[in-house]
């Protein structure tokens, strides 16, 4: 069966695509990284004015437009706002309100906790989350804090693959990002009179970047479909994959340069860096495939 993704939806990516493409994520990311978060408030309440807050019903539009969030690395507690504090009917995102998240063990800090409303889901309880110490993360903008249950809320069923399955489709969505800046890099460097882009040994390098996207992509949208948790994972294990290649091959064709704070790409790569062992390792994703295939 081919998967292909609606007019509607297509116009859905679109517009978040247009909306993000006239923000300067990177000073953001800066601001929210530093503790200032009028910036991010602001684009978060205008992600939702234009409905992104709606899709907790809506898996699939849901992963289209958290692919977008990861291509332009938007900071800030999305998947937990968007995507798990619904499944769990917790309150959801406006302008001024963000939801924040631990689901021990494998999702033990809650990101933002300073800001947003914190929440741990133990076992089935849903309690009140007691912020402890600020932890560091390798992504800046990814602001961790021990958190311990407190007031017990309510009770829910198990959201870790609505966490995993958004985080996937950020993860295929900072991997378009780091190849469309790569190979935008390619084009206007120029060695020995010609575009680095022109040498065959580069064009390989982004061709692989782009097969292991375009793979990684469709294991995402049937997840979102199927909702199973072996697909969810395998889509992730695909995903996390993909955008550490890009990582790699994006970080090669620019050289150290990439990797530095005063180069905007450095937020793209730290981010893929994170997410990379968040949500689950993995290691852990991929035993979760093979127990699922082993047991049919």
């Amino acid at each position: 069966m081919r998967f292909a993704l609606s007019a509607e939806q297509r116009e859905l990516a679109a517009s978040v695509h247009a909306l993000l493409s006239a923000t300067d994520v990177p000073a953001v990311s800066t601001a929210w990284a530093a503790g200032d978060h009028a910036p991010g408030l602001d684009l978060l309440g205008k992600l939702t004015k234009i409905g992104v807050a709606e899709l907790a019903d809506l898996p699939v539009e849901q992963v289209v437009v958290f692919e977008e969030l990861g291509r332009h690395a938007v900071p800030g507690p999305l998947i937990e706002s968007y995507a798990v504090a619904p499944a769990l009917g917790l309150s959801g995102v406006d302008s001024a309100d963000l939801v924040t998240v631990a689901l021990p063990p494998h999702v033990p800090y809650a990101l933002d906790a300073d800001v947003a409303s914190a929440y741990v889901v133990d076992g089935d309880a849903v309690c009140l989350a007691v912020p402890g110490a600020l932890l560091t993360s390798v992504d800046p903008a990814r602001r961790l804090f021990e958190v311990r249950p407190g007031e017990w809320v309510g009770t829910a069923e198990d959201v870790l693959d609505r966490g995993v399955l958004c985080q996937a489709a950020q993860l295929v969505g900072l991997g378009r990002g780091l190849l469309d800046q790569a190979s935008e890099y390619v084009t206007r460097r120029r060695q020995f009179g010609r575009a680095v882009g022109e040498f065959q040994a580069v064009k390989h390098h982004l061709a692989n970047v782009l097969v292991a996207l375009e793979f990684a992509r469709p294991l995402v949208h049937a997840a979102a479909v199927t909702g199973e948790t072996r697909d969810v994972s395998a889509a992730r294990v695909a995903a996390a994959d993909a955008a550490y290649l890009a990582a790699r091959a994006a970080l090669q064709v620019h050289g150290a340069i990439g990797f530095t704070r005063e180069h905007t790409m450095s937020w793209w790569l730290l981010k893929v860096r994170a997410l990379r062992s968040a949500w689950g390792t993995q290691t852990w994703h991929r035993r979760r495939v093979l127990t699922s295939l082993r047991s049919r």
